[in-house]
């Protein structure tokens, strides 16, 4: 099994693309959106095969707690995506409020919980 790059979802219309499949499953921690990357954009150095965004809503709360929800979702992101998401895919992790409460072994569950319900998971060989 290959560990695949992951590069970095920035610039909003990428977030807006991939919203506009609406391709999602929610999670008590997490809402995962997902999108497949086209048949140019596979042939295309320039995409890594595996890019994500994460976004937290200020419904979450202050400044300081949407950004420690941001890194617990990145830290469980970087755990899950590289060994266990399928190729060719944007991801977009947005927070919710249970993710500043939810252990960080729940947030990784619903990870993959969420991976396996859009079929963009691969077991671990």
């Amino acid at each position: 099994m290959v560990a695949y790059p992951i590069e970095r979802l920035k610039e909003r219309p990428e977030f807006l693309r991939v919203a506009s499949t609406r391709l999602r499953h929610a999670a008590p921690g997490l809402v995962l959106q997902m999108r497949e990357h086209s048949e140019q954009e596979r042939n295309t150095a320039k995409f890594e095969p595996i890019r994500l965004g994460f976004t937290v809503s200020k419904k979450v709360g202050n400044a300081v707690v949407r950004n420690r929800v941001k890194r617990r979702l990145r830290a469980a992101a970087e755990a899950i995506l590289p060994n266990h998401a399928r190729p060719y895919r944007d991801f977009v992790i947005i927070g919710r409020q249970n993710a500043i409460t939810r252990s960080f072994s729940e947030l990784k569950s619903d990870l993959e919980k969420a991976l396996k319900k859009l079929d963009a998971y691969e077991e671990n060989s």
